[in-house]
């Protein structure tokens, strides 16, 4: 299987068994989600990734999730708050809520300036729109557009506004320190808006002297906007689908999916697709003809991993969740293969991107057994990961960091290796000649950067066919 799974750890997966028997599945990336805890909570957990990690010798990937600003309404005075179409309504503090009949208190003031005549504002987690029509000081004047009910600590959010409250809260700043000390492999930041918000996120990482691959969340309809810049900043990018359906129709929702994904690819950058992936298998033992859909859908169209949730952290059939999300991935894998589109040309076309789609059409025309790449920043992976092709990619690294951020990238299997001998097409050779999984005969196509006399080091710059 070439798509990479990543599985929530939660009650139902985080005994050692558990998560061992996760990776035999395919799981190589684990997610600890900070909404619900801090460092000191999972470090536990962490250490017995750690401990299979080790014992099943499977090079695994610790991501932190950020919690991010999640806004709220605060307590209603009589919860539920009933609201029928056209019924206004107040938005504003909370000391404000005995003087008005009908009111929301929201109590971040910052947000509250922002919003203007004409603004959209979903309560209840998207389930009720609202327009604003007035303003009164510290006030908001609501009409509803639906019908329902409101109650006590609501999620808000108001779609194409860029708020007030950065991406980066106070708890996850100091979460991400914790995590860094911990030791995670990578970090995804909740309700990205723009580049800035990565931007930063990387600065803190670099203050403690430190690189890992930050994976930005689209969840907000702004972002959006500046997507290009998001996925250039970004190491990773997650079509995080339960927010971004509140703040876009959720018809034109599949659309944006395909099209996030399309530009990840052409960027050579890793694309998450998740939420609700397999949600009834939570309580069911097998997930419902539509999930099934959806997971193949979602890599046919490019995706580089698929991600479980409540499936895995809660759910009463984390091994079997995993374990069809596996078997429906390889399915549409072999319809992709299947349809003859494989390699995919870029489409844009460098001398780097050129490399790495000649590396695939050579492993094609003289049916290479795989792909092996030494690279020191993980760059030519991703570039031969993003040209999709039939066979499997070993990624050969002695950066540890790079080692976990190559297990973002689609069909790319990440290799330890010795910084010995110098030479790195000499480094590869020897791993070829060592791994057992390759036998004598094989063809192997090699990139690897091979430098010239008096150089110390060199891009990717030699493509050659190795037979062992």
């Amino acid at each position: 299987m070439h798509t990479k799974i990543i599985a929530t750890i939660g009650p139902a997966c985080s005994e050692a068994f558990m998560i061992t028997r996760l990776v035999d599945k395919g799981v190589r990336i684990f997610r600890l989600n900070f909404s619900h805890g801090a460092a000191e909570d999972f470090q536990e957990i962490f250490q017995r990734i750690r401990d299979v990690e080790r014992k099943t010798g499977t090079n695994l990937t610790i991501l932190q999730d950020l919690s991010g600003p999640k806004i709220r309404t605060g307590d209603l005075k009589e919860s539920p708050m009933s609201v029928r179409v056209g019924d206004e309504v107040f938005m504003g503090p909370s000391e404000y809520m005995h003087y008005h009949a009908g009111y929301i208190p929201f109590d971040h003031e910052k947000i509250l300036s922002d919003l203007k005549i004409g603004d959209i504002v979903r309560v209840s987690d998207g389930g009720l729109k609202f327009e604003v029509t007035d303003r009164e000081d510290r006030l908001v004047r609501l009409v509803a557009s639906d019908a329902g009910i409101i109650t006590s600590r609501k999620g808000v959010s108001f779609p194409g506004i860029k708020a007030s409250i950065p991406a980066l809260t106070e708890k996850d700043k100091k979460d991400l320190a914790d995590g860094l000390k911990m030791g995670i492999d990578a970090v995804a930041l909740s309700f990205v808006q723009g580049p800035e918000d990565i931007a930063e996120a990387k600065d803190i990482i670099e203050e403690q002297g430190m690189w890992i691959p930050v994976v930005a969340k689209l969840e907000r309809e702004i972002a959006l906007r500046r997507l290009e810049e998001i996925i250039d900043i970004s190491d990773a990018v997650m079509v995080a689908r339960g927010d971004l359906g509140l703040e876009c129709p959720l018809p034109s929702l599949p659309t944006l999916q395909k099209r996030i994904i399309s530009a990840c690819n052409e960027a050579a950058k890793p694309v998450i697709v998740a939420t609700q992936m397999l949600l009834s298998m939570v309580q069911n033992p097998m997930p419902t003809r539509a999930e099934t859909t959806d997971v193949a859908n979602a890599v046919l169209d490019g995706a580089d991993c698929l991600m479980l949730s409540e499936e895995t952290a809660i759910g009463q059939y984390p091994i079997e969740s995993v374990g069809y999300m596996g078997e429906i991935a390889e399915e549409a894998e072999k319809l992709f293969f299947e349809k003859g589109v494989s390699p995919v040309r870029p489409k844009k076309e460098s001398g780097e991107t050129f490399l790495a789609f000649a590396a695939c059409l050579m492993a094609q025309k003289v049916d290479a057994k795989a792909l092996v790449a030494h690279t020191e920043s993980g760059f030519t992976a991703r570039l031969i990961s993003s040209c999709r092709p039939v066979q499997p990619i070993y990624g050969l690294s002695p950066n540890s960091n790079m080692q976990k951020y190559m297990n973002f990238s689609w069909g790319v299997s990440s290799i330890d290796i010795s910084q010995e001998p110098k030479d790195h097409l000499q480094r590869t050779e020897k791993f070829v000649e060592s791994y057992p999984e390759f036998s004598p005969g094989d063809k192997l196509v090699i990139t690897a950067g091979h430098p010239t006399a008096g150089q110390e080091r060199s891009l990717t710059n030699l493509l050659k066919i190795y037979r062992k």
